[in-house]
């Protein structure tokens, strides 16, 4: 290779394909890979131990489907200023993108807040991650397992999105900060796509 170059200045190297923004994308993309496995396999196991049950009882009858579908609700909503979060840093609009920025963070605290706020009422009726006086006591292991599992995700997400924030708050603008803001969309929209599911599987079906 260095004989070829140096009996031949004019050719370079080839450079790689990926950029170091393209380097973030991937590793993005990776890790939700990685991610998307481990909550198929908590559905998977939940769908499994359901299924093999004789007394697990109807989710609908116990779990409040009416906060959850707002709760999903807020989720969706949140991607969406998400993606015009991201179109305001693609325009140079740093108004624009704390405005979405906060929204979309706003939107996960009360995501959150609600949450806590159906553990809590739950754990007050009866249902335990080891007791359920309803029948099976491993749907409450897994009821708490994967709504907890989601949650850390969102609590994650919301600190992830809360330090562009602060930045875009103190004036910090920095190349790349476009294609970094993206990065940080890809997880978010992967969070709200997971708790649809989680939704439609544990609280639903």
């Amino acid at each position: 290779m260095s004989q070829v170059a140096a009996m031949h200045p004019s050719v370079e190297p080839a450079e790689s394909p990926l950029t170091p923004e393209s380097w973030g994308k991937l590793g993005m993309w990776v890790f939700l890979a990685g991610d998307a496995m481990s909550f198929g396999a908590l559905l998977a196991a939940y769908g499994v131990l359901r299924y093999g049950s004789i007394d697990w009882p109807v989710p609908s009858s116990i779990l409040g489907i009416n906060l959850t579908a707002l709760m999903t609700f807020l989720l969706i909503c949140s991607s969406l200023t998400m993606v015009f979060a991201l179109v305001a840093i693609q325009r140079g609009d740093q108004a624009g993108l704390r405005k979405f920025l906060a929204l979309t963070v706003l939107c996960g605290l009360i995501f959150l807040g609600m949450q806590a706020y159906e553990w809590t009422h739950l754990i007050h009726e009866g249902l335990g991650f080891t007791a359920n006086k309803w029948g099976a006591s491993l749907f409450g292991t897994t009821f708490f397992a994967i709504t907890g599992f989601h949650g850390a995700h969102v609590t994650g997400g919301v600190i992830y999105l809360s330090c562009y924030l602060i930045q875009a708050l103190r004036g910090h603008s920095k190349p790349g900060v476009a294609n970094e803001i993206e990065i940080a969309a890809l997880y978010w929209h992967f969070v709200d796509l997971v708790w649809i599911l989680v939704f439609t599987f544990v609280y639903l079906v």
